[in-house]
């Protein structure tokens, strides 16, 4: 473990604290981009396709981490965004793992653009309101003293709260899966 910290530690020294947090993170550990499967809502899909003009980024598959499909806490989730066979959209993946959107600076989408749940990442979220606390797998040790993650992501509380409400009005307008024969 002190290994561990003397290798973070000497490769945090060449980092710029000045630079974005996300862009620090991809230097010492892989990122939200690359390992995770995106939930996409239909109207981030829309946004996607009117940018880029593509209709090949998304798909419908079971959470890989059986972790994830355990939504007790958030039953709005639960019921709008998995079919009943726990099937969900998300972005396609590269055979690497990564997002198909991410490119060699980051995501190649505007924000304005992003799906929703990359806008809120790393925050921890549910119908009910967002945590203060950034996600568990957040590297913390990036922000600089001083600064919240808020800060280091330059994100203000308000955007966060009204990607949060677009994302549930978004999520509550997916069609009720129990009913749903488009799988």
């Amino acid at each position: 473990m002190i290994q561990y910290h003397s290798a973070i530690n000497k490769i945090m020294g060449t980092i710029s604290s000045t630079e974005f947090m996300c862009a620090r993170c991809a230097k010492l550990f892989k990122t939200c981009c690359q390992d995770r499967e995106i939930y996409i809502t239909p109207a981030d899909t829309t946004r996607i396709t009117d940018f880029c003009n593509r209709h090949d980024f998304t798909e419908w598959c079971a959470p890989s981490d059986q972790d994830y499909s355990d939504q007790s806490d958030d039953p709005v989730w639960d019921r709008h965004v998995f079919r009943i066979d726990r099937k969900r959209r998300i972005l396609r993946r590269t055979s690497s793992g990564d997002c198909t959107f991410l490119g060699l600076s980051g995501c190649i989408l505007p924000v304005t653009v992003r799906p929703l749940v990359c806008r809120l990442h790393p925050f921890m979220y549910t119908a009910a309101g967002i945590g203060v606390d950034p996600a568990p797998d957040c590297p913390k040790c990036l922000v600089p003293d001083g600064m919240t993650v808020f800060d280091a992501l330059h994100m203000s509380t308000e955007q966060a709260l009204l990607w949060h409400r677009m994302l549930y009005e978004e999520i509550l307008s997916e069609n009720d899966y129990d009913n749903r024969t488009d799988f």
